[in-house]
C-alpha cells in the first residue's frame, strides 16, 4: 500500500468515560499502530507545579484554559510536516508535567483524542474526520469514578465533588456543544461493534487513496 502524500488527522472526542480511549485502542490496533501517532490532549494539561497542592485541586480541568491546546496544534503541524515532536508527559497524581517526554515519528495517521478537542476552532480545522463518542451521562459518570480511584488515586467524595462542580457543567457547556462539529456520531463508543468495523473500514479506504 502506497503512504498518503499527506498524514489523516483523525479527531476523537466525547464526553469524559464516553469510551474514547477504547475506541481509539481499536482504531490503533485494527489500522496499525506502526502507522498512527496517537496524541491525547490530556498530555498537554499545563504544568501546576508553580502551585501548592490545594490550588491545584482547585483547578477546573473541564475548562478549555487548562490546556495547553496551541502546542498540540504545533505539534499536529510538524507532524504533518513530517518532522518529529516531543509529546509532555503529565503526572495526574500530582497535576504536574513530568521533566520527560515522548518521541513520537510523523506516521500515515495522526490520532488525536480528547473531551475537548472539538471545542477549539484551531484543532478542528487540522483535522479531517471527527469521530464524537456519544454515551449516557450515568454509564460516563460510573467509568470515571472507577478509573479516577483506581488509576489516580482520588477518593469517592473527590471524584463525586469534581463531577458536580466541573465536569457535568463543563460537558454541557463545552463538550455537548461541539459534537454538532463531528463527521461521525458513535453511540456507546467501542461497545458499538458496527459503528466501529465502520469507522475503520473508512480509514483505511481513505488511507488507500
Amino acid at each position: 500500500m502506497q503512504s498518503r502524500a499527506t498524514p489523516l488527522v483523525i479527531g476523537i472526542a466525547g464526553g469524559s468515560g464516553s469510551g474514547k480511549t477504547t475506541l481509539a485502542e481499536i482504531i490503533l490496533n485494527r489500522v496499525g499502530r506502526e502507522r498512527i501517532a496517537y496524541l491525547p490532549h490530556d498530555a498537554y494539561y499545563k504544568d501546576l507545579s508553580h502551585l501548592d497542592v490545594a490550588e491545584r485541586m482547585s483547578v477546573n480541568f473541564d475548562h478549555p484554559d487548562s490546556l495547553e491546546t496551541d502546542l498540540l496544534v504545533e505539534h499536529i503541524k510538524a507532524l504533518k510536516s513530517k518532522q518529529t515532536i516531543d509529546m509532555p508527559v503529565y503526572d495526574f497524581k500530582t497535576h504536574t508535567r513530568s521533566n520527560s517526554t515522548i518521541t513520537i515519528s510523523p506516521q500515515q495517521v495522526i490520532m488525536v483524542e480528547g473531551i475537548l478537542i472539538f471545542a477549539d476552532r484551531m484543532l478542528r480545522e487540522v483535522m479531517d474526520v471527527k469521530v464524537f463518542v456519544d454515551t449516557d451521562p450515568d454509564i460516563r459518570f460510573i467509568r470515571r469514578l472507577e478509573r479516577d480511584i483506581q488509576e489516580r488515586g482520588r477518593t469517592m467524595e473527590t471524584v463525586i465533588n469534581q463531577y458536580l462542580t466541573t465536569v457535568r457543567p463543563m460537558h454541557l457547556e463545552f463538550v455537548e456543544q461541539s459534537k454538532r462539529y463531528a463527521d461521525v456520531i458513535v453511540p456507546e463508543g467501542g461497545l458499538n461493534a458496527v459503528a466501529m468495523e465502520m469507522v475503520v473500514a473508512r480509514l483505511q479506504s481513505l488511507l488507500e487513496k
